[in-house]
């Protein structure tokens, strides 16, 4: 498994989870959902790409 592929996913977690607090704290609730949201489509694309390349493979080995 790829740990830049770990690392890209906790780095986003961790600066989508500082902004939703300063957010929250400062009274910005919406607008902290719309960031939570956001890391979350984020991350979801990211591995949607790694699950593409991942059938990929799998086609490759079989030949598919």
């Amino acid at each position: 498994m790829n740990t830049e592929l770990i690392l890209k996913v906790a780095g986003i977690g961790v600066l989508v989870a500082v902004a939703n607090q300063i957010l929250n704290k400062t009274g910005r609730d919406e607008q902290a959902t719309y960031v939570t949201v956001a890391g979350i489509v984020i991350v979801l694309f990211i591995l949607v790409n790694e699950i593409g390349g991942l059938f990929d493979s799998i086609k490759g080995v079989f030949g598919l």
